[in-house]
């Protein structure tokens, strides 16, 4: 990449590689040096969004879920949706009741070993790959018992998308969890969904707000608000605190890209947000994208022959290690999976009981959205509502994201299992795998941009030197607009000749006539003295 290259052109020479029209529901996501995720934004150049030494790790993401995943027009966007959502019920953030949970996981199996084979496949073969982050044998006869009776003769294409009807309808389904707390000091997961904000807390949906009912979201600080109408003229405030300012800004920005792509009918309605009242202060951000409605118009004019999917022959995902990613590969064994891992969980027990995957009590500011319960899913659902048997906690990523080349991989993973160190990248990555810190696993392909050029920290101080400045500047110039136009004002009431009802109450009043006298009237002959004489200097040069 050319060191001014923008977000935009990396994305769409990934897309051109992909074969991918429907593009965008997709996003390129990175993690800083503080372990904090972001999206890639395409109207800024690719080097100055890095705050790391290159070469640069980013992953291809499913950014915005579509509303319905089985309607997209072309099979590749549903395939690549499949991954992700795949990935999501390994780590645990796609949280379904065991029934469920079951079916998706024989969906899984069909599409990936086909029909059931007594020959291929001895008793307790499903044991043999890792769904989700827990495991118990009850569910894996379950999951066995579905492929061999119920999905015989299923296509992988058939498969997957019978999977993703499945998984659109769970209340977790394109959940995106930011860890917060609430104003009771709670923990609580945060996200955003095709259908409106959500909050998770244990094994329920405290709280679900339509999109039309948010009018508006901002943050100060850790401190992120959303502000909710919601019908009779009820206005609600929900306040929860994020881990950090970084983690709060992202938080926000999510919220306001989500809110956009799906609320809005027109891109053109798009507007800059800030995310403070005085707008010399805050920060300013605008969604660049089209929104859910034209892309939808978009891709049914889609004409093409379907593009060849290759579900075969990529390098098997170490972010996802028993569920692989990219053209049809094979889950991996879950005896392979402890080898690799044995060394590394130990180092991960307190990462795994930190403040990111902490079990979650009560909400805050229950009381206020208890409302009459009403069914459907896009319904705006006050009461609180059960999404799983279990709580809430999306998973760690235990390990870093997978490099192209397959050397590199075995490399890593061999001194991974010995517990070596990795790399600061790969180091990066692995610690950034949950999902308040960062997530920077495989989806659907993994890119590696080389860029010259450093960011560093003295990029980072840079850069806050400048937000210093700025700030200072905006306030300055905020500063002299006011005076210039309490100027405008005053010589409008002492000079002009409006007679309005208004101007004339001010004259009136014994303080402006004193003034008038006393201070202005001295002033403009002073003035007018100086003026002449410089006049005359000028003449007589």
């Amino acid at each position: 990449l050319q060191r001014d290259a923008k977000g935009q052109f990396l994305f769409d020479l990934l897309c051109h590689h992909l074969n991918l029209l429907e593009k965008d529901y997709f996003g390129i996501r990175f993690v800083d040096p503080d372990k904090q995720r972001h999206w890639l934004e395409f109207t800024k150049s690719v080097v100055k969004q890095m705050r790391a030494q290159p070469p640069f790790t980013m992953c291809f993401r499913v950014k915005f879920y579509p509303t319905d995943p089985a309607a997209l027009k072309e099979e590749i966007t549903r395939y690549l949706v499949f991954l992700q959502i795949k990935r999501d019920l390994y780590h645990g953030r796609l949280l379904c009741k065991t029934s469920d949970a079951a079916l998706l996981a024989a969906y899984i199996l069909q599409a990936e070993i086909g029909d059931y084979d007594p020959g291929k496949h001895p008793e307790g073969y499903s044991s043999k790959f890792q769904f989700f982050p827990k495991h118990s044998e009850k569910l894996e006869r379950k999951i066995a018992e579905i492929h061999k009776s119920e999905l015989s003769g299923q296509t992988p294409a058939t498969s997957e998308l019978n999977f993703l009807r499945k998984a659109q309808t769970l209340e977790t389904y394109g959940v995106d969890p930011h860890p917060c707390k609430d104003v009771s000091g709670n923990a609580a997961f945060l996200a955003f969904t095709p259908f409106g904000f959500v909050v998770l807390q244990g094994n329920k949906r405290v709280h679900f707000i339509k999109w039309n009912e948010v009018t508006k979201m901002k943050f100060e600080g850790k401190t992120f608000y959303l502000y909710v109408s919601q019908k009779e003229e009820k206005k609600i405030v929900l306040t929860y605190f994020a881990p950090t300012p970084e983690a709060c800004k992202h938080l926000w920005k999510c919220g306001i890209e989500n809110q956009a792509f799906y609320k809005l009918e027109k891109s053109s309605q798009v507007r800059t947000v800030s995310s403070s009242n005085l707008f010399f202060k805050g920060s300013r951000f605008r969604y660049s994208g089209r929104v859910a409605k034209e892309v939808m118009e978009s891709s049914a004019k889609i004409k093409r022959e379907p593009p060849e999917i290759h579900r075969a022959g990529l390098v098997p995902s170490r972010s996802c290690p028993s569920i692989t990613h990219g053209p049809r590969l094979s889950s991996v064994p879950r005896t392979r999976r402890r080898a690799v891992h044995i060394s590394i969980m130990e180092g991960l027990e307190s990462l795994r009981d930190s403040a990111h995957s902490t079990p979650v009590r009560s909400a805050s500011h229950g009381d206020a959205f208890v409302a009459p319960g009403r069914s459907g899913r896009a319904e705006s659902c006050e009461r609180v509502a059960v999404i799983a048997d279990e709580n809430y906690s999306p998973a760690d990523s235990v390990l870093p994201t997978p490099v192209a080349e397959h050397s590199l991989e075995l490399m890593l993973l061999s001194r991974q299992a010995n517990g070596a160190p990795c790399s600061i990248e790969e180091e990066k990555e692995s610690e950034a795998g949950t999902p308040a810190a960062a997530e920077a696993e495989e989806a659907g392909g993994e890119l590696r941009a080389l860029c010259p050029g450093a960011g560093g920290l003295g990029a980072a101080q840079a850069e806050q030197v400048n937000k210093f400045v700025l700030s200072v500047l905006r306030l300055l110039l905020v500063t002299v607009g006011l005076l210039f136009v309490l100027l405008l004002l005053l010589i409008v009431l002492t000079e002009s000749d409006l007679d309005t009802a208004f101007f004339r109450d001010i004259r009136q009043t014994p303080e402006f006539e004193q003034f008038h006298y006393q201070y202005f009237c001295p002033l403009r002959r002073w003035f007018a003295c100086k003026v002449r004489a410089v006049v005359s200097l000028l003449i007589d040069t």
